[in-house]
């Protein structure tokens, strides 16, 4: 017998020697099956069939598919109390050379609780991290901070940091001291506006957006994305609630409108990650998560698919799941 093929499946333990077919060079079967071995005893090599006679070792493996992936991960916004809530952070870049087999957790975060004789809440994290195959650092957007309740009341009077800050809410101690909003996370939004206590008359800061800061009583307007093929805002700040003086309006991007003292004011937009508006009852809206890539180089599953005008496919995740990328179908 000059070669044996042998197919294998399972495990497979082997002790003592392996003799394998061999001869001079020249001798090698001319046309073996597929994945037969031969040891060339004029160079000493070991040889496997690949259509041709191959060293051992020296096998070109098969380069797995890879493709860049656009996203935009945008946070939860933050409920609002007296002050707006600010908008969730706003992040949007592409992972480069992603290979197939690769899995990418997906957690979209949900809106802050609006106060009610509280200050609100903060909106939830989202982010894409890798869980199998092609690592990549985290990307995490910061959800949107709260807006500030009250002195009077109970719960913190300054907005909340966040991805874009909270709208102040109100001093009631002292006419003079303005109550400041929250800080925005650099990269991903922007400050919320200050709150004012004059007598009667008073008015909460808007939640900052993830494009333009929060004024008072305004929330700041959000930033806008093409990635799913059509110009979409996110991430607008809450406005702030008044009494005897202007009710701020939401920011663009889905953020809340604020309602005059003693009324709720509105929620933030599911899946835009704006900020809820002032006064109670103003709850942020829920982030959301798209990917995008060239199907000609990679393929995937996970959210709801849709196609873009440049044949682009577009993944958009408005809960958490697992995005799976795959060869090109």
């Amino acid at each position: 017998m000059i070669y044996e093929n042998v197919e294998l499946s399972g495990s497979l333990d082997i002790s003592g020697s392996f003799q394998v077919p061999y001869g001079v060079s020249g001798s090698e079967p001319t046309s073996p099956s597929s994945g037969s071995l031969f040891f060339n005893t004029t160079d000493e090599r070991l040889y496997v069939w690949e259509g041709s006679w191959e060293i051992v070792g020296t096998q070109v493996q098969p380069i797995p598919a890879s493709g860049s992936i656009e996203y935009l991960v945008v946070a939860g916004g933050g409920g609002a109390g007296f002050g707006g809530g600010g908008g969730g952070g706003f992040l949007s870049s592409s992972l480069s050379s992603i290979e197939s087999g690769t899995s990418i957790t997906v957690t979209v975060g949900a809106g802050g609780a609006a106060g009610n004789g509280t200050s609100g809440f903060n909106g939830a994290d989202s982010s894409i991290a890798s869980s199998a195959g092609t690592s990549f650092t985290t990307v995490t957007s910061v959800g949107g901070g709260h807006g500030g309740e009250s002195e009077s009341q109970s719960g913190y009077r300054d907005g909340g940091d966040g991805g874009s800050g909270g709208g102040g809410g109100l001093q009631t101690s002292n006419t003079s001291t303005v109550v400041p909003g929250g800080s925005g996370t650099a990269g991903q939004g922007n400050a919320g506006g200050t709150g004012l206590y004059q007598g009667t008359p008073f008015q909460g800061g808007g939640g900052g957006g993830a494009g333009a800061a929060g004024t008072r009583p305004h929330g700041g307007n959000g930033k806008a994305s093409s990635i799913t093929g059509t110009s979409t805002t996110y991430a607008g700040g809450g406005g702030g609630t008044a009494r005897s003086l202007t009710v701020g309006t939401g920011g663009t991007g889905g953020g809340g409108n604020a309602s005059a003292y003693s009324t709720g004011g509105s929620n933030g937009t599911a899946n835009t990650g704006g900020g809820g508006g002032g006064f109670r009852g103003g709850s942020g809206g829920s982030g959301v998560v798209i990917l995008a890539y060239d199907p000609t180089k990679i393929s995937a599953t996970g959210g709801t698919i849709t196609t873009r005008a440049d044949g682009f496919k577009v993944h958009t995740f408005t809960s958490s799941g697992t995005f799976t990328v795959s060869d090109p179908v």
